[in-house]
């Protein structure tokens, strides 16, 4: 008798937004959020990067995909994200290389 778990972030919750990385596990998402840190002393912004492991119930999300995550309760070792909604689809990579190869 498995339930499906239903995860809700508080509306105070901290949100990030962030880009799937790699959409290979079962309502696991690997996200990447990105931002500038200054350097102490020479004052040069310098870019930073974290994955986080995020969980996504219904696998909406997929590689490529911007979407906007909260932090929630832990749901794993790894996981204590879950993705709200996906702000900017994927352009396409999918159906990149589909029926481009010439038919001789």
């Amino acid at each position: 008798m498995l339930q499906k778990m239903e995860i809700k972030p508080s509306q105070r919750s901290p949100r990030k937004v962030g880009v799937v990385e790699s959409d290979l596990r079962d309502k696991t998402r690997k996200v990447v959020v990105k931002f500038s840190v200054k350097h102490p002393k020479y004052g040069k912004y310098m870019r930073r990067r974290t994955v986080l492991h995020v969980h996504d119930e219904e696998n909406r999300s997929k590689k490529g995909d911007q979407v906007e995550i909260a932090q929630c309760r832990r749901t794993s070792k790894t996981k204590s994200w879950v993705v709200v909604r996906v702000l900017v689809p994927a352009t396409g990579s999918a159906s990149v290389g589909a029926g481009s190869e010439p038919t001789a």
